[in-house]
């Protein structure tokens, strides 16, 4: 009979490995011994394959890619060391095992292979989310197969339940495993960070870090997603397979380190299993859980809101577009604006269309075919489909007049949006992105979004928004 021995959190920052950070590596100290303590802790845990999930293999927005080729390698040529490289046998018989009951439960997988690699235009060898974890355990264990897994951009319900068919193909095999989430916490911590500073990212941290030391993983399962994108982090989704993994068992939490010393928090923590907790049913808690957010989202729902739901709803259950309902208020009837709409599905863009300057006979209008087009013809993503809708949350962002301006002094990112335009092309960014903290943050955006060089000699306006959420 199998074991599921333990999970872990361990970051992935290759300036921690010593042939590469060359000295830096000694301001993330704390971070290094954590490591190698959790190296040493599966040494004498003796697993026979080593899972681990990262965030820097091939991503997919509805897929989850596994690795399929029999030797799994990779070395760390991308952070000037070629020579610094690694080789693992893959433990096939379980990816395959995986991936079949992956399919019957409905989650899509990429199998990942360097034929899969040149028809996508990605990279089949190891990543550094996977390196760097790899590195340090290798120096202390090294008789295992190893699993490599890139989590995607799926709802936290089919992460968690993918977490899940994993522990139970384990155990079905006879393996004894343990599994590496593989992430760091907030980037944005300080203006010295790799992306720019976000107060989130401090909430962010100190949210996820009490959650493991408590080993509260229903928490961290129906996790804000909002938050962690705003805080700017890789983490979160690794953590919810972790606790799929984990569901129904008695689980003794430790967090070996915290610290982030480059802008970037790291934290190192291990979870051994001690026992059976049959009461446990974290999945149907999880999916409650998501239902009552969607209902009191549904419920706060304005008439902006609730009319672009509506619009988008019934064209894809009925194949047209609604009329204007009878009951609209005047505001929506008798006002004629630009208007954009996004969608959003667990925290995640879904899509985002609209109108700078009004077409429609009025706003009402303007909504009803806005959402369609966020919803089927935003080419970024796949038309919306039937089953999604449940799990939907919209907002209205209705554009009031652009003004002229001369220069990025008269910007201010929270209220004004930007609108760049040199003859046919034109592009527009919203106000108050997430992301996005500076004027000249938001006018390379747009200029990017309409195809104009920053040195032609572009037209620039602001406007601002009335939003409904």
């Amino acid at each position: 009979m199998g074991k599921i021995l333990s999970g872990y959190l361990m970051p992935h920052p290759p300036i921690i490995v010593e042939e590469i950070g060359r000295g830096q590596e000694r301001k993330a100290i704390n971070t290094i011994e954590g490591c190698r303590t959790i190296a040493k802790d599966i040494k004498e845990k003796k697993p026979t394959t080593i899972i681990i999930i990262t965030p820097h293999g091939p991503l997919f927005s509805d897929a989850i890619s596994i690795s399929v080729s029999e030797r799994l390698e990779g070395d760390f040529r991308n952070f000037g060391n070629r020579s610094l490289k690694f080789s693992f046998k893959n433990n096939l018989k379980l990816v395959d095992e995986i991936i079949s009951q992956s399919y019957k439960e409905d989650i899509m997988i990429a199998k990942i292979d360097e034929d899969f690699a040149r028809s996508y235009n990605v990279d089949s060898s190891l990543d550094h989310g996977a390196l760097v974890p790899l590195y340090f355990i290798n120096k202390e264990y090294k008789d295992f197969q190893l699993v490599h897994i890139t989590y995607g951009l799926l709802s936290p319900r089919k992460l968690y339940s993918f977490g899940n068919i994993i522990k139970e193909k384990s155990l079905e095999l006879e393996e004894d495993v343990v599994l590496i989430a593989s992430g760091d916490l907030s980037h944005k911590l300080s203006y010295d960070g790799p992306y720019s500073y976000s107060p989130y990212g401090k909430q962010y941290d100190t949210k996820i870090v009490e959650l493991l030391k408590e080993g509260d993983f229903k928490s961290i399962a129906a996790f804000d997603m909002e938050l962690s994108e705003k805080a700017g982090e890789c983490a979160l989704r690794s953590l919810i397979i972790l606790a799929g993994f984990l569901e129904g068992l008695k689980i003794k939490p430790k967090v070996l380190s915290y610290e982030g010393p480059f802008g970037v928090g790291y934290c190192n923590a291990m979870f051994h299993n001690i026992g059976e907790n049959h009461g446990d049913n974290t999945f149907e808690q999880l999916l409650d859980m998501e239902n009552k957010k969607i209902e009191n989202i549904r419920k706060n729902e304005d008439e902006y809101v609730r009319l672009a739901r509506n619009s988008l709803e019934y064209y894809i259950k009925n194949g047209k577009i609604m009329d204007v309902p009878k009951d609209i208020s005047d505001e929506l009837l008798k006002r004629r604006h630009g208007a954009f709409v996004t969608i959003k599905k667990d925290g995640n863009l879904r899509g985002c269309i609209g109108t700078i300057e009004p077409t429609k006979a009025n706003l009402a209008e303007e909504i009803i075919y806005n959402a369609i087009s966020a919803g089927v013809k935003d080419p970024r993503f796949e038309p919306v489909t039937e089953e999604e809708l449940p799990y939907l949350v919209y907002s209205v962002d209705v554009l009031y007049p652009p003004e002229p301006i001369s220069s990025l002094e008269e910007l201010d990112v929270e209220k004004y949006g930007v609108i760049v335009s040199k003859g046919f092309r034109r592009g527009l960014l919203l106000p108050n992105i997430e992301g996005v903290n500076t004027p000249s943050e938001q006018v390379s955006i747009a200029l990017a979004k309409a195809g104009i060089g920053g040195y032609e000699d572009y037209k620039l306006e602001r406007f601002q928004v009335e939003r409904h959420f």
